[in-house]
């Protein structure tokens, strides 16, 4: 069974995101970049099915600009046997994200993709959705646990609700979204790193993959949230009521 693994070169979680000085966007330039965590506990996933013998291989590939082939570095670290970068300098929205991606897909001759269930620069959580409708797949989203059973083609996946759990049973080929519970992502050896610059990765650009890319969206302006108030200690209860209900308009 061949794995694809989709991953995005975001902003590090740990670097506080600076809005541009005209609002076009968040400022990139000279600021820490990482893939994106979630991607990360799909690629480990992915590993972890290839250590059990149910993936054969495992095909990482990244979206964007040159310089995504560092995060594929990463992930060939991680345990990707190669890596397939569609060079782009346009800011795709997910619509067109997933139509590469299922390009991509059907050219490698994939039985599963596994993908971060959203990027946490723009917290979209589409594009693994829009990818499993283009394909006709069936999808397992926001996954926290994923059983591979290969004699009966099926995924089990569970995922968390607000009731509980839910377990549903995929056939495969399927799309499997991650969420932060399903594993932790192990540290990366130094050997993995090495051998990492040998594995091999594949330029292609879009013009290759005979997809037609539309626009949908237009980004307008970007601001940041609105700054909030400091908190005040109140003296007691009597206090606290009458701030909520006279300064607050809460109750």
């Amino acid at each position: 069974m061949k794995c694809l693994v989709s991953v995005k070169r975001v902003i590090d979680y740990n670097v506080k995101v600076r809005i541009k000085m005209d609002g076009s966007g968040v400022e990139t330039e000279n600021v820490k970049m990482s893939m994106n965590p979630f991607d990360e506990i799909a690629v480990e996933e992915a590993m972890r099915l290839k250590e059990a013998g149910i993936i054969t291989e495992i095909v990482a590939v990244s979206v964007g600009r040159k310089s995504a082939e560092e995060t594929l570095r990463v992930a060939l670290a991680r345990g990707a046997d190669r890596a397939i970068l569609i060079e782009t300098e346009r800011e795709l929205e997910p619509l067109n994200i997933a139509k590469i991606l299922k390009s991509v897909v059907e050219k490698e001759a994939c039985d599963l993709v596994i993908m971060g269930k959203q990027a946490i620069d723009d917290d979209s959580n589409q594009t693994g959705q829009m990818l499993a409708g283009l394909l006709g797949w069936a999808q397992g989203t926001n996954a926290s646990k994923l059983e591979i059973k290969l004699a009966e083609k099926i995924a089990e996946v569970t995922r968390e609700v607000d009731g509980g759990l839910e377990i549903l049973k995929l056939i495969l080929p399927a799309v499997i979204t991650t969420d932060l519970r399903l594993n932790e992502p192990r540290y990366i050896s130094l050997p993995n790193v090495m051998r990492a610059k040998t594995k091999t990765i594949h330029y292609l650009a879009i013009a290759d993959l005979n997809v037609e890319l539309k626009v949908h969206l237009k980004l307008l302006k970007v601001e940041p949230p609105a700054v909030r108030r400091a908190g005040i200690k109140v003296s007691g209860v009597k206090e606290l009521v009458d701030k909520l209900k006279n300064e607050a308009k809460v109750i």
